[in-house]
């Protein structure tokens, strides 16, 4: 017989199994990233209806079996309502739960991640920042997390930590004036993008979404994390594609 457990988590993504029941994919405070089912969770009757949705997120009793687990209850804290119900902020949220899903692991401590999560979601809600923002210090602090966060501290090659404002994808970082010669695919970069980007590496989660920034720093922080993410991630992301779209629709 298996063991029955209690995890506290979100939910990543859900899909359908068989005629009612769905599986879940849930990023743990105790077990990592996890796979979990909820038997007749699609029925309109089931007490798994409602707290088997992505962004929710709570305390799940689960069923430990050899090769699975299965939900025997869920108690749902937040479920980020007003994220969900506006179509834009919703495909924010899908997009930091599919880079979550793509670093995240089983049986690693993923608190971190977990917590980013939680706190981008409440920053969505708030709306004292721009959602655009909120996205780029996501993407910044979770490859932190990961350790695959550029190198803006001090130049990559000679670690000096004056006049480098030259920032290298390929090289992951930051160049000086010196270091930078020869290197093809340098773009400039203001003081402030930089401190920006040093501030969401160095501050803890819960106060990383205290600052706003110029239109121009956003643009210059922004430009960055997209050939850094193209450049270093391999999956394509759907929710990222439709959030593009929503973006590029907007600027018109």
């Amino acid at each position: 017989m298996g063991n029955t457990i209690t995890v506290t988590g979100m939910i990543l993504s859900t899909s359908a199994v068989g005629e009612y029941d769905k599986r879940l994919v849930i990023l743990t405070k105790e077990r990592g990233k996890i796979s979990a089912f909820a038997r007749g969770a699609r029925r309109q009757n089931s007490p798994f209806l409602a707290g088997t949705r992505p962004f929710s997120y709570g305390t799940f009793i689960l069923y430990e079996g050899r090769n699975s687990y299965t939900i025997s209850s869920i108690e749902v804290i937040n479920y980020f309502m007003k994220m969900s119900d506006d179509f834009v902020g919703a495909y924010y949220g899908f997009y930091f739960l599919e880079l979550a899903d793509y670093y995240s692991r089983e049986n690693v401590d993923e608190t971190q991640m977990l917590k980013l999560l939680y706190q981008s979601f409440r920053a969505i809600e708030k709306e004292t920042i721009p959602k655009e923002l909120i996205r780029r210090v996501f993407e910044l602090k979770a490859m932190a997390i990961n350790g695959e966060s550029p190198q803006v501290f001090s130049c990559v090659r000679c670690k000096e930590t004056e006049n480098c404002h030259h920032f290298s994808v390929e090289k992951r970082g930051i160049l000086c004036a010196n270091c930078n010669k020869g290197v093809k695919d340098t773009r400039y970069l203001s003081d402030t993008a930089i401190y920006t980007m040093q501030f969401v590496i160095s501050t803890e989660i819960e106060k990383i979404y205290t600052f706003t920034i110029s239109k121009e720093v956003l643009k210059e922080f922004s430009l960055i994390m997209n050939q850094y993410i193209n450049y270093y991630i391999e999956r394509k992301m759907k929710s990222l594609e439709i959030l593009n779209d929503i973006n590029q629709q907007n600027l018109h």
